[in-house]
C-alpha cells in the first residue's frame, strides 16, 4: 500500500510526520517505524510523529524514536506537529494538544512555533552535572571543549552508565557564551547518536544553568548544531513554571512511500 508522509525539521531535528486521523497506521509496528526513520533504506529522521484526532483537544501527538519505540516527550517534535496541524487546517495560529507527558499549548508566530512545556519541580544538582526531567530525562554537563568533544562516545558512556543504567538518559554538553547564551550539543537516547538539536534538551539546559547560577536571566538563547532556540520561564517556590520553547519548524518535503 502506498501512503503519504511529510518531513519536518526544527533546527535540524527532523521527523517523519503522518496524518493518522483515520487511525490507519500500524502503531505497534516497531520494525516499520524504524525502517521509515532509516536514513539509507527509508525516509530518514530522528523520529516519527503521528497526528491524531482527540475528543477534547485540537489533536493528539504520538512520538516514536528512530529505534521504532514510542518515547517520552519531544520538544522540537511537538513544535513540528503544531506546524503540521496548521498546514492541515486543523488549527490556525494557536493550539492545545495532548502528548505523552500531558497537555501542551502552542502559538505560531510566522515560521516560529512557541510551545509551552510542562512545569519542572525537581532539579538534581551534583558536583559536575545537573539532572532534570523536561518531559524527557536529561543529564546536563558543562564542558570547555564543546567544539571538539566526541559527543557520541562521551554521551553513550553517560547514557548507559550509573546512575542511569537500563532506563538511560539524554545527555547535553554545554558551553557558556554569555549570561544569556549557551551552546549545546546533545546525545539522544532512542536515536543513540548526536542530533543537531533537542527541544527538551535545550529546555533542560536553560533551567539547569539558572539552577546552578550560571545565569540569572529567565530568557535564554541556546545555540545548537542545527540553529538557535529560545527558552523562557518563571522561577517560583515550586520550581520552574510558564516554560516556553521557541524556534523555527518547517516542512522540508512530502511524498509517498510503500509499506
Amino acid at each position: 500500500m502506498t501512503n503519504s508522509f511529510y518531513k519536518y525539521q526544527g533546527t535540524g531535528n527532523d521527523f517523519v510526520i503522518i496524518d493518522n486521523r483515520t487511525n490507519s497506521f500500524g502503531k505497534n509496528n516497531t520494525k516499520l517505524i524504524k525502517s521509515l526513520c532509516d536514513r539509507r533504506f527509508g525516509i530518514g529522521a530522528d523520529g516519527l510523529i503521528l497526528l491524531e484526532n482527540h475528543p477534547e483537544y485540537d489533536f493528539n501527538m504520538v512520538y516514536y524514536n528512530a529505534n521504532g519505540y514510542e518515547s517520552t516527550m519531544c520538544g522540537n517534535g511537538g513544535r513540528c506537529a503544531v506546524a503540521f496541524a496548521n498546514f492541515l487546517g486543523v488549527i490556525k495560529n494557536k493550539a492545545t494538544f495532548l502528548a505523552v507527558d500531558g497537555v501542551h499549548k502552542a502559538h505560531i508566530e510566522g515560521t516560529h512555533v512557541k510551545l509551552q512545556m510542562q512545569d519542572v519541580t525537581a532539579v538534581t544538582i551534583q558536583d559536575n552535572f545537573v539532572f532534570l526531567d523536561t518531559g524527557s530525562p536529561h543529564h546536563v554537563q558543562m564542558v570547555s571543549n564543546l567544539e571538539d568533544l566526541d559527543v557520541v562516545s562521551k554521551g553513550a558512556a553517560i547514557r548507559y552508565g550509573a546512575p542511569y543504567n537500563e532506563t538511560g538518559t539524554n545527555v547535553n554538553f554545554v558551553k557558556k557564551i554569555t549570561d544569556t547564551r549557551f551552546a549545546v550539543r546533545t546525545y539522544e537516547r532512542g536515536v543513540e547518536n548526536e542530533t543537531l538539536s533537542c527541544g527538551t534538551g535545550v529546555t533542560a539546559v536553560a533551567l539547569a544553568m539558572h539552577a546552578i547560577k550560571e545565569t540569572n536571566n529567565t530568557i535564554i538563547t541556546l545555540e545548537t548544531q542545527g540553529g538557535r532556540l529560545e527558552v523562557s520561564f518563571t522561577k517560583t517556590a515550586l520550581g520552574y513554571q510558564n516554560i516556553w520553547l521557541t524556534g523555527p519548524a518547517t516542512q522540508v518535503f512530502k511524498g509517498n512511500i510503500t509499506w
